[in-house]
């Protein structure tokens, strides 16, 4: 492949809903420009970008794939990203690092959640944008339907830059709003014909909303539309470049994948319309002079660049994907990880098409390559020389909160999935692998269940090796409510020395449930010695790990010593220590034992339409609504305290309610008593656990 200056680069994501039709399309731009000889189908799992087994089984993107098209003597790197929403990592990691995106929207399903997705995604990164409605071929997609909803929804800044002719049913050409002219497909080939009559209503209409657009663009065009006047042809294309590159403007294009038909068009407007990266801005921190670093992707600058991505794969090994931001990265270059504190041998330099590397002698500021087996390299990592230590923000990521608790069957794979997952969890900033130790089990962290699930089966056909998922077990507490006076005497005779210790004790409610116990003594006249009170408390220290109720760690209960007897031979520590465990089993289930529940502070974000169902919801999961936020874009952010058990699944629910419009996060606040249906369920369930505890 050859090498580009920064000019004649456009990088551009593809964003939009799941089946919208964005890994057709960068078929159909890789058949267009040579790329390939013939054109993949999703369903045949024989396409460029969805290259992964998974995804060949499943017939549907998980993870971003860069395919690098040149047309036109310019190189477009066409990031195609997941449309499903447990992949959202991998849309943010893409889309840190283009220039530009390309919504992509089914002409059938018209506009879904998915594209609402990809326009907030475009607002929040100001990203330049592009509207392209695939699938014109099929019966009943409308090109009108997509035009007026997004209209709707986004205002007038959406300006048609084609419109399909239709004849007999069939998409056979396209009118071009700008020019005013008509287009007929003849092969691959597109020849001029005349607008159709059927058609000039919508041209009419088209070209209004584009003028309007340009119009309000300066106020010198406003006047001249406003005057009666037109706009050249020049004068049109002009504002329309200046106004994509800054989002004031968002052309919305048509095309049939399949058919091959308006991906020359598409990619003609990519290199017109989208921004090149020598017309963005990016600084980074120098940090040998303490100073802001302008990269602004200037090859003429210091070399730097950062890790958007990483692929681990056991088939075609670890390859790590750099966005050049400044300088000219060479192959044999020794670049530094400011990051790992290493330095590393760049020895050969790639950019990847899909899972196939192709080797590049350097890759200038701006552009999208990929370097083979940096070992400590990791994504959102900065690479630069030790000369110029520079260092990027780390772009952000969404927040993992739906867990699964994993078991590995076979006790021989522990360690073979522990590395697969790490080395998977390089791959998917999004999966988090927590050990929780209390509860004794290992959770895997995920945006949803599909990502989990899809984990798993990699690990059965990649790594070769089995996990079971399972609902995780909720950190339940225990205290107490009421006070209790008990006594245990403990007294054991054998052959030599006896073992004698007694002790009175009296139990309450410490009334702090952030600790587990408080002990104090109130012993009068010696009658337990103050060398046994350190073995009191360890009594105490052990009893409340697992409680007597259901095997769940104690908390905010206080013991107080007030009395007993000891033997001046057979007392001992031993003895004190496990009088005191008895007399602390007693004494709890005497004192009103409860469970305690760990609550979540939730906060479900909406459109306003769905705030009832959700609120319903909640009620029903014995959530306790706080309050809601109106948001500026017609959103709520519903706030609740809800029990941490109801929150398994919520990910599936909400995005079932919603549309897959809703989005939540929370956090632990605290702990609260548990209903007794749900205490006695608990009790019932964990009786053996209090049986091996008493038995200990």
């Amino acid at each position: 492949m050859n090498v580009y200056t920064t000019d004649k680069i456009r990088n551009v994501v593809l964003l939009g809903h799941g089946g919208a039709g964005k890994t057709s399309l960068v078929e159909s731009m890789a058949y267009l420009s040579g790329v390939t000889s013939r054109m993949g189908r999703v369903e045949d799992g024989n396409t460029v970008s969805d290259y992964g087994k998974e995804e060949q089984k499943r017939k549907i993107s998980i993870g971003t794939s860069v395919i690098p098209i040149e047309w036109e003597g310019v190189k477009i790197n066409v990031l195609d990203t997941p449309g499903y929403f447990d992949f959202i990592g991998e849309v943010e990691e893409a889309i840190s690092a283009a220039d530009a995106a390309i919504i992509v929207v089914s002409g059938k399903a018209g506009v879904e959640a998915g594209t609402e997705k990809a326009w907030e995604l475009c607002e929040k990164y100001k990203l330049s944008r592009m509207i392209y409605v695939t699938g014109m071929d099929a019966d009943n997609a409308s090109f009108k339907n997509v035009v007026e909803k997004l209209t709707e929804m986004y205002g007038k800044k959406l300006a048609p830059f084609h419109f399909p002719i239709r004849e007999n049913e069939k998409f056979v050409g396209y009118v071009n709003v700008v020019s005013e002219t008509g287009n007929r497909w003849k092969d691959k080939e597109i020849e001029e014909c005349e607008i159709p009559e059927y058609s000039k209503e919508n041209l009419a209409l088209y070209k209004e909303t584009l003028m309007e657009a340009v119009a309000e663009t300066s106020e010198e065009f406003m006047e001249r539309y406003f005057g009666g006047e037109t706009f050249s042809e020049n004068e049109i294309r002009a504002a329309l470049r200046a106004n994509v590159l800054d989002g004031s403007i968002v052309p919305i294009s048509m095309g049939s994948n399949i058919l091959c038909q308006g991906t020359y068009a598409l990619l003609d407007d990519i290199v017109k319309y989208m921004p090149s990266p020598e017309n963005k801005q990016i600084a980074g921190f120098n940090m040998k002079t303490n100073e802001v670093f302008e990269a602004n992707y200037d090859f003429a600058k210091a070399k730097s660049a950062y890790v958007f991505k990483t692929i681990v794969d056991p088939f075609i090994g670890k390859y790590s994907l750099i966005k050049v931001c400044s300088g000219v990265f060479k192959s044999d270059d020794v670049i530094y990880n400011k990051d790992k504190d290493v330095e590393e041998k760049v020895n050969k330099l790639y950019v990847l098409r899909g899972s196939k590397p192709i080797e590049v002698s350097e890759l200038h500021a701006g552009d999208i390559g990929a370097i083979a087996k940096l070992t400590a390299a990791r994504t959102g990592n900065t690479l630069s020389t030790k000369a110029n230590v520079i260092e990027y923000g780390k772009f952000e990521l969404s927040k993992p909160y739906t867990a699964m608790r994993y078991k590995v069957p076979n006790k021989g794979d522990i360690d073979k999935v522990s590395q697969a997952l790490q080395k998977i969890a390089h791959e998917d900033q999004t999966l988090k692998v927590v050990n929780d130790s209390e509860n004794r089990q290992t959770l895997l962290y995920g945006i949803g269940d599909q990502q989990l699930e899809i984990i798993q089966s990699r690990l059965a056909n990649e790594y070769k090796c089995t996990i079971e998922l399972m609902k995780p077990k909720v950190a339940f507490r225990e205290t107490i409510r009421k006070n209790s006076d008990v006594e245990y005497k403990y007294k054991k005779q054998t052959g030599g020395h006896g073992q004698y210790g007694h002790v009175k004790m009296r139990f309450e409610p410490s009334g702090n449930l952030d600790q587990a116990y408080e002990f104090t003594q109130e012993v009068v006249g010696g009658a337990v010695p103050k060398n046994f009170f350190p073995a009191v408390e360890k009594g105490l220290q052990e009893s409340v790990q697992k409680g007597p109720l259901a095997a769940y760690p104690v908390v905010g209960v206080k013991g107080i010593l007030y009395d007993g007897s000891y033997h001046a031979v057979d007392s001992s520590e031993m003895a004190f220590k496990m009088a005191t465990i008895q007399a602390f089993k007693k004494g709890f289930m005497e004192a009103g034992p409860v469970l305690l529940e760990p609550i979540a502070n939730l906060k479900v974000t909406v459109p306003d339409k769905y705030t009832g169902d959700i609120m319903g919801d909640l009620n029903k999961r014995r959530g306790r609504v706080l309050g809601m936020n109106p948001m500026s874009d017609g959103r709520q952010v519903i706030e609740a305290d809800i029990p941490m058990m109801e929150l398994t699944g919520y990910c599936t629910v909400l995005r079932s309610m919603t549309g897959g419009r809703g989005t939540f996060e929370y956090e632990f606040v605290r702990y609260e008593q548990a209903p007794s249906d749900i205490q006695e369920a608990e009790v019932k369930a964990r009786a053996g656990k209090v049986a091996e505890n008493a038995d200990e």
